[in-house]
């Protein structure tokens, strides 16, 4: 059974840091690209970072450039999200999902419970 964890939220002061991790289980990791999203209540969910399955593009969402940065450990069968320079719009909870040789656009058919990331203002 394919299972998608997601770790690492928290409550930080704007300007600070955090690390997400998201550890897969049941699918062939290296075979699959990974996507991070966020929602906040009351809006969309929103595509704030992804990596395509070769490890080899990114996609940032313009909000966020500059300041996240995606990467995988295929021996780990982890994704990780590094979110610097945080800001209190950036208060969400953050998924992550994945693509069976997928681009950074999906399509994403397993998705994590998600974590929640508060930034204090």
């Amino acid at each position: 059974q394919v299972q998608l964890v997601e770790s690492g939220g928290g409550l930080v002061q704007a300007g600070g840091s955090l690390r997400l991790s998201c550890a897969a289980s049941g699918l062939t990791f290296s075979r699959y690209a990974i996507g991070w999203f966020r929602q906040a209540p009351g809006k969309e969910r929103e595509r704030v970072a992804a990596l395509n399955w070769r490890g080899t593009l990114r996609y940032y969402a313009d909000s966020v450039k500059g300041r996240f940065t995606i990467s995988r450990d295929n021996a780990k069968n982890t994704a990780y999200l590094q979110m610097n320079s945080l800001k209190p719009e950036d208060t969400a909870t953050y998924f992550c999902a994945a693509a069976d040789y997928g681009t950074t656009t999906g399509p994403y058919n397993y998705w994590g419970q998600g974590t929640q990331v508060t930034v204090s203002s």
